[in-house]
This record gives structure tokens, C-alpha cells and sequence, in this order.
């Protein structure tokens, strides 16, 4: 227990270029510390996930003005600086730990937060008077651990975890926030509901680590809130602090699904017909309800025979064998059944989304029953974007769009965390928050691989691109000095396999109108003004004096480039041959030269043309060329030219060119077309953009307007 030194971080490290904690605190105090850093960080997150919303939607209902103007500062700034808070806030909470029950950590709180307004003061005091009185006895136990742990007095309004402690950290990372008086109460109520509405968790983990630790373990554990109390405190705690927004997103929930209940009412019946007909029968209760969900998860039968499952059959059969056994007729109440439905009808979409493979709508499937129970538990779950079980479906769709491509290793966790929700998740959500956490983090380095590979992809296509970009130049120039001119072939060769590529690489290093292209042009000029026949003799003498100029500056730039000594030998030989023909007198010169004339345009290379280059034109406003025209980086495409559909991903737009660049999720290349080629593949059906948007929010539209029309009928 008084094991001391220095001792690496337990569980996931928060931050690596923290240096490694100073001797003098026990191991197991430096368990709890991480252990609460974890907890607490994956608050901070909720929080800032949760603050955009909140920002927008008070934004919203300021209208135009400056009211507005300033939520959406707030916005910007906040995503500016969130990082930098959360490390903060976890810096300053290491720091406390290091100096436990030496100092007061609350004796320069009013300076750390500058100079608070009442409306703030009253607002920390509350949080903090709301948090001891719901969970002051776990963290007075936690308190006389750390005591007995440090032979030194550790009080509650000084543990490093206590309500006060934790307001001090936020405020005090929170402090260059350029924000008003009124985004800060605002972000306040927000970490009362993300941050401290959870702090049992917290406190009860740190005792039982101590107690199991040999730490005070006689003390007997205190009550632990359920469930719903925690979604009690989250409904009710913040909205005392100040008036404006309901910031309540479970009774947001409530009011979206109390709004389709009508739309939800023909449907009523039909799911357990011989026990919902019966209009004596007693409802069960919800609780009762998630038991026997529970029980199916638990059974729930492989993909492969997920058609033979039906819900309503087996909850049926389940309220009957109940009824039999009590002498008393169940059935389901009409608000339990109306949100049966609705996930129903939500994962039917599911079933039939064509944007995702066919094996993974199989699998998501299996997320129904865990997808019910978190809805049974949380209507938060169709207000809030943010909500764990609605991002954990979202994550999982998005990372295996392209299922095939995938790899076992993501076929493998995909499947090990829905396995992991149908075996684990009773009705504690906090399990559904861990396996978020963990699919993300496993999710993030895909992802972080992924962009490597593709930036690879972009980063050689737009060398590529300059390439054809500078060979196109090159040629250019070539040609309008050569083209119609008789040129002596020796010069012609040279210039067309060597100076082309002195040029080639002074564009692409250096850039067009450089001082290295514009003198590789200038001693090009210079080379075939040399070899042009000089009848005047204040011609000739020119030339001798230049000479000397210009076959330095030949050497020197084809020094640059892979040339044969040989090969360069034998050209500066035939070119002082060139040199004494057109300096000799007329009628002197009797050697013979090699000459052609050059009609054809200058070619150094086959062109490569970007695929589709040769299609036939669309018309500019045709709805194809549009929807290519308005493809982002990342637009997933499925391609049916071959046996099997194949799937891949837009890594780049080429600067300079009209070139489109797929590649698969390994980030390899797999298709190429210029913007007229792909939306004739489009209207031919040869490839089909798919909808990558968030699942959930794209199978609930799909529902409603289901519903809606289905009422319209």
C-alpha cells in the first residue's frame, strides 16, 4: 500500500508529453488519479460535443444582432480551444494530486477565475451545494481514505475530486475564453450535466479501488444511484442555475416522440395481436418490459438466421407464458409499443439501406434490441445528436461502408462490440458509453491510417500532375523555336532527350518565370542562334565572344541531368564542327552536315489523358455534371463496370487539371476520371454516388416521411 516511485499511468494514458509523476504518492493514489482523469475527460468530451447544439440553437432563437453574433464567437471559439481546455483542466487536476493534502487547492480560487459576477458565484455554490448533497457521503468516504492513505488531513472541500475542486479546474482552463457572462453560465450548466451528474461513478469506483487496496476497507459502501436517478438530476439540476433555453434533452426526446404518436397509432396491435387485443389485460410496466428485452438479447440467433427472429412473435409468446404464470392477461403499454414500432420501422430501413454492404446491414441488425432498450431508457437518444448508442451506430456504419475492403481486423471489432452490447448491456448506459469509447479510439487510428495512405495517393497525383503540367510547357517552348525550322539533327536530338529535361526540372523546381527557367530558355536561344551561318564578319566576332558563355552554360545544365560522358563528348565535338561552319568564310566551309527540318509538332512524350477525356460532352447544366461538380473529398462511389461492385472513395481533385482520383480504403488508386467521364458513368449506371451520411439521422428521415405518407394514404 505505501508502495512508492515512479509509476506509469494506469489504464489509457491521457496525454504522453506529460512527464512522469514525481515520487512521493502511492501507486494506488495514482490508479485513482487516472482513473478519474479517464472518467472525467470522457465528460469534457460529452461536454463540447453537446455545446455546439446548445450554442446554435440559443443563436437561433436570438435572432440577427449581436446577441447572435456573439453564441456564434462562442462556437468558434470553443472549437478553437477545446483541446486546449481539456488538457488544461486535466493538467491542473495532476497537479492537485502531486500536492494532496499540502495546500489548500481552493485557496486561490477567486483569483483563478478572475473577477466572477454574483450570477456566477450563486451558480458555482449551487453546483456545488446540489453535488454534496446527493453524493457528499461517497466522497467523505473518499476523503478519510486519502487521509488515512497520506497520514495527512485531506478535507472534503479540498479533495481534489470534490465539486469545488473540479468547478476550479474548468474555470480556470476556461479562462482565455473571449466569451460573455452569459456563454459562460451557459457552459457552467453544461458541465453540471456532462461532467458532475456522473461524479458517483467516479467516487465509487476510487472507494472500491482503495478498499480493495486494504485502504479503510471496513467503511460500508453507500447507496448507488440508478439509472433514472441520474437522468433525474440531468433533467432537473442545471435549469435552477439560470433562466433562458431548456436545455433538457431527454424531455426534448419525450416531446419528438409524443409528436409521432398519432403518426405511430394505425399501427397499434399489430405487434402481439393476441395479447394487445385484449382490452382487459394489465400493462407492464417498462422496467419489466427491459427484462424480457434483456432475456431475447440474449438468445438473439446469428446473422445468418436473423430472418427466422421476430420481435413481436417472441415478446408475445413471452407475455403469454407471464400471464399463464400470474392468472393475470399482459400486455405492453400503448407508449412502450408505439416506440417498438418506431425502432422497428428504423432498423427496417436499415435492412434495406442499398448505401451500405449486405453483410453489414446483417450485422447492424443485431443492434436492435440494444437500440430499444437504450430508447426505453433515454429519449434523448432522437434529440440529441451527440448521444452515445445513436454515434456508436453512426461510427460503426461509417468506418465499413466499403465492408468489403475492410480487413478482418475491423470485421473483427465491429462484430466483438455488438457481441460485446448484446452480452454486457443490461440497462446501465454507462456500458454503452465504454464501448463508444473504445470502438472511437480504435476508429481514430483507421481513420489516421487511412488519411496516410490516401495523402500518399493526392501527394503522387499531384506530382504527377506537374509533371504533365511541365512536359506540356516544355514542349511548347520546343516548339515554337523548332517547328518549320531546319535544325542539324545532333542539335534536334540533344535538345529533345537532354535540355527538355534541364527545363522539365527547372519548372518543376523552381516554377515557370524563375531565374533557373528563364535562363535554361535564354541559353536554349542562345545554342540555336550559335549555329545559324554568319556572312558578316562583325557577326562572326560576336559569336567568337560569346562562345565561351554559352558552352559553360551547356555543361553546367546538363550537368543536372543523367547524360552519358560519351554521349556528351560526342556532342560538343560535332558542336564546334557547327561553330566552324558558321564562322568560316563564305565558300570555305566543305564538310557535310546532317540537317532535317522539323514539321510536326514537338512531342517528348506519349500524353497521359485522364480517363473519360474523350467522352462525349455533356451539357454544362445536365444534373450529372452538376452532382460530380458538387462531390466533396471523401464521397464514396460504387462502380458496376465489372463482375463484382466495387467501392471507392474521392482523395483528390488535381489542381491544374480536370482530374477526378478514387482510391479503395487501403488508399491505393483504382479509378481515374475527368468530371464529363464520371457523369456519364453516372447516367449510364456504370457508378452511383452512395449516401455516407449518418445512418440514424438518415433512417429516421426515411421513417417519417414513411409515416407521413403513410397518414396522406
Amino acid at each position: 500500500m505505501r508502495d512508492e516511485g515512479r509509476v506509469g499511468p494506469f489504464g489509457v494514458t491521457l496525454d504522453s508529453r506529460r512527464p512522469a509523476p514525481l515520487p512521493g504518492l502511492p501507486m494506488v493514489l495514482l490508479q485513482v488519479r487516472d482513473k478519474a482523469a479517464l472518467h472525467l475527460r470522457q465528460g469534457l468530451q460529452a461536454l463540447f460535443d453537446n455545446a455546439d447544439d446548445t450554442l446554435f440553437e440559443m443563436a437561433d432563437k436570438a435572432g440577427v444582432g449581436d446577441p447572435q453574433h456573439l453564441y456564434f464567437e462562442a462556437m468558434r471559439d470553443l472549437r478553437l480551444k477545446r483541446k486546449s481546455i481539456e488538457r488544461a483542466f486535466l493538467d491542473t487536476l495532476h497537479d492537485t494530486f502531486l500536492q494532496l493534502g499540502q495546500i489548500d487547492p481552493l485557496g486561490n480560487f477567486d483569483l483563478a477565475i478572475g473577477k466572477p459576477s454574483r450570477e456566477r458565484t450563486l451558480a458555482v455554490g449551487a453546483m456545488v451545494e446540489r453535488v454534496l448533497a446527493r453524493d457528499g457521503f461517497a466522497l467523505e468516504q473518499l476523503s478519510q481514505r486519502f487521509t488515512a492513505l497520506l497520514d495527512r488531513p485531506v478535507q472534503v472541500h479540498g479533495n481534489p475530486l470534490g465539486p469545488a475542486c473540479l468547478c476550479r479546474y474548468f474555470l480556470d482552463a476556461g479562462r482565455e475564453l473571449g466569451v460573455g457572462q452569459r456563454v459562460k453560465l451557459i457552459l457552467l450548466q453544461l458541465f453540471e450535466r456532462y461532467v458532475l451528474r456522473d461524479v458517483d461513478v467516479l467516487y465509487a469506483q476510487a472507494n472500491q479501488l482503495l478498499a480493495a487496496a486494504g485502504v479503510l476497507g471496513h467503511l460500508a459502501p453507500g447507496p448507488r444511484r440508478r439509472v433514472e436517478d441520474r437522468a433525474l438530476v440531468g433533467r432537473c439540476g442545471p435549469t435552477s442555475l439560470i433562466g433562458g433555453p431548456d436545455l433538457d434533452a431527454d424531455r426534448a426526446g419525450q416531446a419528438f416522440f409524443a409528436s409521432l404518436q398519432d403518426l405511430l397509432a394505425p399501427r397499434r396491435g399489430r405487434l402481439a395481436p393476441r395479447v394487445q387485443s385484449v382490452a382487459a389485460a394489465q400493462a407492464i410496466g417498462t422496467a419489466d418490459l427491459l427484462r424480457l428485452i434483456t432475456h431475447l438479447q440474449h438468445y438473439l440467433p446469428e446473422p445468418v438466421e436473423a430472418d427466422d427472429f421476430d420481435l413481436g412473435q417472441q415478446l408475445e409468446q413471452l407475455l403469454l407464458r407471464i400471464g399463464v404464470r400470474s392468472g393475470t392477461r399482459r400486455r405492453l403499454a400503448t407508449d412502450d409499443e408505439d416506440l417498438i414500432n418506431l425502432i422497428g420501422l428504423l432498423f427496417d430501413h436499415v435492412r434495406r439501406d442499398d448505401n451500405l454492404p449486405e453483410a453489414l446491414r446483417a450485422l447492424l441488425v443485431r443492434l436492435h434490441l440494444p437500440l430499444l432498450k437504450v430508447a426505453l431508457l433515454d429519449k434523448s437518444l432522437f434529440s440529441r445528436t451527440s448521444h452515445p448508442a445513436r454515434r456508436l451506430l453512426n461510427e460503426i456504419a461509417a468506418m465499413a461502408i466499403d465492408w468489403e475492403g475492410a480487413g478482418e481486423a475491423l470485421h473483427a471489432r465491429m462484430e466483438r462490440v455488438i457481441q460485446r452490447l448484446l452480452s454486457d448491456f443490461d440497462d446501465d448506459l454507462q456500458v454503452v458509453n465504454d464501448v463508444l469509447e473504445e470502438f472511437l479510439q480504435f476508429s481514430a487510428e483507421e481513420r489516421r491510417r487511412s488519411e496516410l495512405l490516401e495523402q500518399r495517393t493526392r501527394d503522387a497525383e499531384q506530382g504527377r500532375a506537374r509533371a504533365l503540367q511541365a512536359r506540356r510547357q516544355v514542349q511548347l517552348e520546343l516548339d515554337r523555336r523548332l517547328r518549320g525550322r531546319l535544325v542539324p539533327r545532333v542539335v534536334q536530338t540533344m535538345l529533345m532527350e537532354c535540355w527538355s529535361q534541364v527545363l522539365l526540372l527547372a519548372w518543376l523546381k523552381h516554377g515557370e518565370g524563375s531565374q533557373a527557367w528563364e535562363h535554361g530558355l535564354a541559353t536554349l536561344d542562345a545554342l540555336l542562334e550559335s549555329i545559324t551561318v554568319r556572312p558578316q564578319p562583325p557577326a562572326r566576332q560576336r559569336l567568337i565572344e560569346q562562345l565561351p558563355g554559352l558552352l559553360k552554360a551547356l555543361r553546367d545544365g546538363l550537368a543536372g541531368v543523367v547524360l552519358d560522358s560519351a554521349v556528351q563528348r560526342a556532342f560538343f565535338m560535332e558542336l564546334e564542327r557547327l561553330h566552324l561552319r558558321a564562322c568560316a568564310e563564305p565558300g570555305q566551309w566543305q564538310g557535310e552536315i546532317d540537317e532535317v527540318r522539323i514539321r510536326e509538332p514537338i512531342i517528348l512524350a506519349i500524353a497521359e489523358e485522364p480517363a473519360g477525356s474523350c467522352v462525349s460532352p455533356l451539357a454544362a447544366h445536365s444534373l450529372q455534371l452538376q452532382q460530380v461538380r458538387r462531390l466533396r473529398l471523401g464521397t464514396w462511389v460504387e462502380l458496376h463496370d465489372e463482375d463484382e461492385p466495387l467501392r471507392c472513395k474521392l482523395v483528390a481533385r488535381v489542381e491544374g487539371s480536370d482530374r477526378l482520383v478514387f482510391a479503395n480504403r487501403t488508399g491505393m488508386k483504382v479509378r481515374e476520371w475527368s468530371s464529363a467521364g464520371l457523369a456519364l458513368a453516372l447516367r449510364r449506371g456504370e457508378a452511383r454516388v452512395l449516401d455516407d451520411g449518418l445512418l440514424f439521422e438518415r433512417a429516421l428521415e426515411a421513417v417519417l416521411e414513411e409515416l407521413r405518407s403513410a397518414q396522406v394514404r
